[in-house]
């Protein structure tokens, strides 16, 4: 058994107001809401610092929770859960993020049972890169795994870098053949406590330099296992192209 929530911040530099925004007659965090429920969760909520989200979320008979509004990140807002909550420490909390309305709930609950069946505090998935643009690409965080399938590191960076097909001049003009790398998709499990430890952390000097808040745990001695899946998940929503897109989709699922 495990727990789903979805942090649901109301600011957003390019969508303002963005869990609020309409998928096919609902609100976007309603949607995520709803593909959560169909996981294998015992409890479902939402947690935002925002009335309107609040009022919208109850309008549709979610649980939600209203949580402090300078939280740096969705995992903070989670670990505020945690306390509201008093879940027990091996408690499994899964991350939905609120900006992902076509979520498969069979992820959420591999991501979830990945943890339940292991030892470590956090788990994650990845899927294989085969393309070099997107090996390259800074925006596509990547990891670099232990045999065992925990993670080591994840970076912005080409890792694990492939050095013979590099030249001092320049990239090869053409990739090398086979996988590149490991595609880190940001769906993660946590056990409670790794979230009440969380907060007392203060950033990592990595965490900092590669703008990746997951470096904070590898840094403090948290271990990260990592569930591999075939193909890339379905798009979330992060700008206005993205949104028409999904809209499309949720039109054409219930045309």
């Amino acid at each position: 058994m495990f727990k789903a929530v979805i942090p649901a911040r109301h600011a957003s530099m390019r969508l303002p107001g963005k869990p609020l925004l309409d998928i096919a007659g609902k609100p976007m965090v309603v949607r995520v809401a709803e593909q959560a429920m169909q996981s294998g969760a015992d409890e479902v909520l939402v947690a935002t610092d925002h009335a309107d989200i609040e009022a919208a979320c109850k309008a549709h008979g979610l649980q939600v929770l209203m949580t402090r509004g300078d939280w740096p990140t969705g995992t903070d807002r989670i670990a505020e859960v945690v306390h509201q909550k008093g879940w027990a420490d091996d408690t499994v909390v899964v991350n939905v993020q609120g900006d992902e309305p076509l979520i498969d709930p069979a992820l959420i609950n591999l991501v979830a049972n990945t943890l339940l069946t292991g030892e470590q505090d956090i788990a994650t998935c990845g899927h294989a890169i085969d393309n070099w643009e997107e090996f390259k690409n800074p925006n596509v965080v990547k990891i670099a795994m232990r045999e065992d399938g925990e993670a080591l590191y994840f970076s912005r960076a080409p890792i694990p870098f492939p050095r013979d097909a590099y030249t001092t001049e320049s990239w090869p003009a053409s990739a090398p053949a086979g996988q590149l790398g490991i595609r880190h998709i940001g769906l993660y499990a946590y056990r409670a406590r790794f979230l009440k430890k969380y907060q007392t952390l203060p950033p990592a000097a990595i965490e900092v330099l590669e703008s990746l808040e997951q470096l904070r745990a590898l840094a403090n001695g948290f271990r990260i296992k990592v569930c591999m899946i075939q193909d890339a998940p379905l798009p979330g929503v992060d700008t206005v192209q993205d949104l028409e897109k999904v809209r499309s989709l949720f039109m054409s699922r219930l045309g």
